[in-house]
């Protein structure tokens, strides 16, 4: 038997609509910790002029006609 990430519960898996939580309560609190961003993968700060300059559909009509 599995824990309940959020509150640590043992979560019985088979036939459970909210697995790997025990509850829809503890869904929604992890769900809340990703809107809010809690949650987070570390990594460096991106300064905006560091990146490439996005793509126009054109750019991409004239990619797939130089193939």
């Amino acid at each position: 038997m599995a824990k309940c990430p959020t509150c640590g519960k043992p979560v019985e898996w088979k036939d459970n609509p909210w697995r790997p939580f025990c509850s829809e309560r503890c869904k929604l609190i992890d769900f809340d910790k990703w809107t809010s961003e809690e949650y987070r993968v570390p990594g460096r700060q991106i300064n905006p002029s560091e990146m490439p300059a996005p793509h126009s559909q054109s750019d991409v009509e004239n990619e797939d006609e130089e193939s």
